[in-house]
């Protein structure tokens, strides 16, 4: 499982203050869970952020971002952006807001609880 352990560290940075995020080997890199649901995560080219359907197209439409589609077909709601759309601090905030922005107001994450360990 490869992923640009440098951008996880961004990551766990951007998150570290929340006591509600796990780590999961997931979509062959790392992602992680808010809430008990996906938010972002980092394979070995991309940043993957859990924009939702009601966003999806918005995000599409930025630079870098492209359809979260290693299966053959998109995931709805779920992009990878490309490493020139995050490579400034402020970029990736920005991006790993959207996936917060989204699991947060999902009615069903509230109160759920993931079986994997807290980092």
């Amino acid at each position: 499982m490869s992923y640009d352990e440098r951008t996880a560290a961004r990551i766990r940075t951007l998150l570290g203050k929340r006591r509600d995020v796990v780590e999961r080997k997931m979509f062959g890199g790392l992602t992680f869970m808010v809430n008990g649901a996906m938010c972002c995560g980092i394979t070995s080219d991309a940043l993957v952020v859990r924009v939702g359907p009601a966003a999806y197209e918005r995000a599409l439409a930025e630079p870098h971002a492209r359809p979260m589609d290693f299966t053959g077909r998109p995931l709805a709601g779920m992009i990878y952006v490309d490493p020139p759309g995050y490579r400034t601090d402020r970029a990736l905030a920005r991006w790993v807001q959207r996936g917060l922005d989204f699991v947060l107001q999902r009615p069903s994450a509230r109160g759920k609880r993931s079986q994997t360990r807290a980092r």
